[in-house]
């Protein structure tokens, strides 16, 4: 059934006009890859996907982004951006996820935004949130926040119908992680650490044959967790977020977004919940997407598009002639 027929807010369009901006945002800051200036290279793709979302014919609110207005000269929490004409949208963004791995030129560095129907993202201040991803195929309540390492490792060994020594949980190396990472160990399970870059970890859950990471556990940036839902959607799985504050700041922060339960466990459609449309565009080498390479002339991207309402997973290689 085509897009007309049903008569989605979002459309096909859209899906190659917002892979042309995490494109763009790429490969400003590759241009920084490994020069030791993480500001730079943020800014260098803040810039860029700035001036292409002007471009696109959309009415958008920002509710995942840099920061506060009093903290982010643009592409803030509450910013307008599109021409003004078309559908109302909300709009996450992370210009450069990972701006240690950019400038210090490792891998898995992307340039990732999710476009919805407007009210389809949950608006998550900039702030920790405990979170825990699989992928699709499992009947729901597999996993559950609330559950220990062991339980949720053996649960979901269960449906599988493996042992546990055959699974792998990814987790980022963090010290707040050491006590996660022993219990997993200790159920039997391997552990896949990474330096930065949740999104493409949950992700990775998605997949295990081709990743080799079966579950993805721990806390990282609750905008992260929104946009990681927001790509989850688009192929299936489970997901529970829960911010956790570090102190009353935080709380001030979530309240002021409107959040009064801050010790509410969230579902994976409570997120990000329509028809939602997720574009990644590599800016370092990684497991999920090749990034940004500079030839004679020439410059290639690798991005990974996905949209909820067609199910569609489309990797995109495009070469720029310079």
């Amino acid at each position: 059934m085509s897009d007309a027929a049903v008569g989605p807010i979002l459309n096909r369009v859209l899906s190659i006009e917002i892979a042309r901006v995490t494109e763009a945002a790429a490969i400003a800051c590759a241009r920084l890859t490994g020069r030791g200036d993480e500001t730079a290279a943020d800014k260098a793709a803040v810039d860029s996907m700035r001036a292409e979302l002007g471009k696109l014919k959309i009415r958008g609110r920002i509710v995942i982004g840099e920061g506060e207005m009093d903290e982010a000269p643009m592409l803030y929490i509450g910013e307008e951006v599109g021409s003004g004409e078309g559908p109302e949208v909300d709009i996450a963004l992370d210009p450069l996820e990972g701006t240690t791995i950019c400038a210090k030129a490792m891998p898995n560095a992307l340039s990732v935004l999710a476009i919805a129907e407007k009210g389809g993202l949950l608006n998550a201040p900039d702030m920790y949130m405990d979170k825990i991803a699989i992928g699709p195929g499992f009947e729901p309540g597999v996993v559950d926040l609330d559950a220990s390492a062991a339980d949720n490792l053996n649960a979901l060994a269960a449906a599988k119908g493996v042992p546990v020594s055959n699974l792998r949980a990814c987790i980022l190396d963090r010290p707040r992680h050491a006590s996660l990472i022993a219990q997993v160990r200790e159920a039997g399970a391997g552990v896949q650490l990474i330096p930065a870059g949740d999104i493409a970890a949950v992700i990775w859950a998605t997949d295990p044959e081709k990743s080799g990471v079966d579950i993805y556990l721990g806390s990282g940036g609750a905008p992260e967790g929104v946009l990681a839902a927001a790509a989850l959607r688009c192929v299936g799985g489970q997901m529970q977020g829960r911010l956790k504050p570090m102190g009353q700041d935080d709380i001030r922060r979530a309240r002021a977004l409107g959040i009064e339960d801050i010790a509410k466990k969230y579902e994976l459609n409570e997120m990000a919940s329509g028809d939602a449309i997720f574009s990644a565009t590599g800016v370092t080498d990684g497991s999920l997407i090749a990034g940004v390479q500079f030839g004679k002339g020439i410059v290639r991207t690798e991005t990974l598009v996905m949209r909820v309402h067609t199910g569609t997973v489309r990797r995109i290689k495009t070469a720029f002639r310079l």
